[in-house]
């Protein structure tokens, strides 16, 4: 293999670890979703686990591959930054699960709403990141769904939180109004970073085109 060859060959793989950085943090997502569908599955959690060190390990390689290499198919700094973003979504998937264990929150309607939401923008965040080389227009079309998603999760956020603080009881109900928020917020906080990595794309695809 020729240097040229090589030095027009070696972008894709950032593409390649950007997808499989999705790929994996959509498969955390679906754990997620099946915990709160199964009351708290304990396999699920563990599995969440397995899934985010996984994630971090391609986020590794991803930018150590970035410190030794010469050609990139974008600029640096929107492949660290998308892949910082992908990272963060499955990161506050896996708090959510950590603290509904540790501080025994039992999933409800909110939760499992809000995060079949962010399963959904995760699933669109993969397939742009698998069509931005090839169709970056298609890729265009996933990150606008994945960003309609997030503003869907905050909306079910707001009408959350409303409900958690309509007339307090008793204390017993105000450490369980307490525990719900941080969880509500992660997810919120989730959503966000679906919505940071779906303008990098954009970001992206506007400078490739």
């Amino acid at each position: 293999m020729t240097l040229l060859s090589w030095l027009n060959r070696s972008p894709d793989k950032f593409l390649k670890l950007l997808s499989e950085q999705a790929a994996l943090t959509l498969n955390g997502l679906e754990v997620l979703e099946d915990f709160v569908n199964h009351r708290g599955n304990s396999d699920n959690a563990r599995r969440l686990r397995e899934v985010e060190k996984e994630a971090d390990e391609v986020r590794r390689i991803l930018i150590d591959e970035l410190n030794r290499s010469f050609v990139t198919p974008f600029d640096r700094e929107d492949i660290f930054a998308l892949s910082r973003a992908i990272d963060d979504i499955i990161d506050y998937g896996y708090t959510t699960v950590d603290e509904m264990v540790v501080l025994g929150v039992e999933p409800n309607e909110y939760l499992r709403r809000m995060i079949s939401l962010l399963r959904e923008a995760t699933f669109e965040i993969h397939l742009a990141t698998q069509r931005l080389k090839d169709h970056p227009n298609v890729a265009s079309e996933h990150a606008m769904r994945a960003k309609a998603l997030e503003n869907r999760v905050e909306s079910v956020y707001r009408e959350a939180i409303a409900s958690l603080f309509k007339g307090p009881k008793d204390i017993e109900h105000i450490m369980e109004m307490l525990k719900l928020r941080e969880i509500y917020r992660h997810l919120s906080n989730a959503a966000d970073r679906g919505d940071e990595a779906a303008n990098v794309i954009g970001d992206i695809i506007v400078k490739m085109t």
